[in-house]
């Protein structure tokens, strides 16, 4: 008797390969965040204002960017090849820093590059749950390898830096931007095998308010590390710690995110993705409270860059969690997509832009207590949301 064909359920995940994408993904932005900002000061002399709006340029081509090629995905069926060509042309158009630092030109780098790059790993995230399947619960084992491969840049690269000038960071990230197109190829593409959902079923999600609200809660999460993300390292060099220390302050914070990531399907199972979602904004306000009164003590700015478990951790796999089942089927790349355009696009835009005029205005500590205000904000707009989206599948299942 012939053994009888597992289902596609039962074949386990590539794992290694989906993880081989976020590391290198990941490692570039562990280059991108802490030491960009760093390069438009120093290298490219750009004052605090401006270095705002251009990270603001790089956040806003999330608003537009990842919603287009998610449709574009979801519809042709073709998502690994979107990737795949969103990756290469980041490349291309990254590679135009080295022709000019003039602002206008920047400007324009910065927002094809990021209508490009932002553009791939939302359209990611929906073929690795689409390869997950049942598994999903183990995301975060898969997700958890980014942010390795963020600590190995920020505790690696400072010391290449000390030695061969800040310049060096941008052909570093050129050489990681090309090997994400790279590992791309490692990959299949699993589409979603769920029936259609067709243009009318999308309306009809992103018309509830609760959807919405949900949505704006995510932007106000991430104007808050506006501050963080565009100045962190310059808040740590204008208090006089090394560039050094500054890496392993970036890599504590990723660390800390790691356990999390070890853990975060037991705690989603036990305590749901809704509540750890409130929980992380609970403790983003802190956190931003924490860094700006004390960033000169020791203990408590360690303290706070653990809190990035919390801040960003869980909140963005609870939200990955949340997200995917408010956008079912084949709604799922325009629904990650949505998730990333309105938080990490709209917000960090946002977010980014009035750090970068606050800083200049205000003054650093009280720029992050204004952040204080806004992720709490969202905090109180996410306990409404998550209430009637709670209500509204719980009449669905009934």
């Amino acid at each position: 008797m012939s053994s009888p064909t597992l289902p596609a359920s039962s074949v386990k995940p590539p794992y290694v390969r989906l993880s081989v994408f976020y590391f290198t993904y990941f490692a570039a932005l562990g280059i991108f965040v802490p030491y960009w900002t760093v390069y438009l000061k120093n290298v490219a002399g750009f004052s605090a204002a401006q270095i705002g709006e251009l990270m603001a340029v790089f956040m806003a081509s999330k608003v537009i960017a990842p919603f287009i090629w998610g449709w574009l995905a979801d519809h042709s069926g073709q998502r690994l090849r979107i990737i795949r060509l969103a990756s290469l042309l980041a490349v291309v158009c990254f590679a135009g820093v080295y022709w000019q630092h003039s602002y206008g030109w920047m400007l324009l780098v910065m927002a094809g590059f990021g209508f490009f790059w932002n553009a791939s790993l939302p359209q990611f995230e929906a073929l690795t749950l689409n390869h997950l399947g049942e598994y999903i619960g183990r995301y975060s084992w898969i997700r958890l390898w980014g942010s390795i491969g963020f600590i190995v840049m920020v505790v690696s690269l400072p010391p290449l830096l000390d030695s061969w000038g800040i310049e060096r960071a941008v052909d570093a990230m050129l050489l990681l931007f090309i090997t994400i197109w790279l590992t791309t190829w490692l990959v299949r593409d699993k589409p979603h095998h769920a029936h259609a959902e067709n243009t009318s079923r999308l309306r009809e999600v992103i018309r509830q308010p609760a959807v919405w609200m949900l949505l704006l809660a995510c932007a106000l999460q991430q104007a808050s590390h506006g501050v963080y993300y565009t100045f962190f390292s310059l808040y740590l060099e204008d208090h006089g710690y090394s560039r050094n220390f500054t890496g392993w302050m970036w890599a504590l914070g990723v660390a800390a995110e790691v356990v999390l990531f070890v853990f975060m399907h037991r705690l989603i199972q036990r305590f749901g993705a809704e509540r750890l979602f409130v929980l992380a904004m609970l403790l983003t306000g802190i956190r931003w409270i924490l860094l700006g009164a004390w960033v000169d003590n020791l203990p408590v700015l360690l303290l706070a860059q653990v809190l990035h478990a919390a801040t960003y951790g869980l909140f963005h796999a609870s939200a990955i969690h949340v997200v995917h089942h408010v956008f079912p089927g084949k709604l799922q790349g325009r629904g990650q997509a949505l998730y990333s355009g309105v938080s990490y696009g709209l917000g960090g835009a946002l977010g980014s832009l009035l750090s970068g005029y606050g800083w200049e205005t205000l003054g650093s500590a009280q720029t992050f207590y204004i952040a204080t205000v806004v992720v709490n904000v969202g905090l109180f707009l996410s306990l409404y949301a998550i209430r009637d989206l709670g209500k509204h599948y719980a009449q669905q299942v009934g």
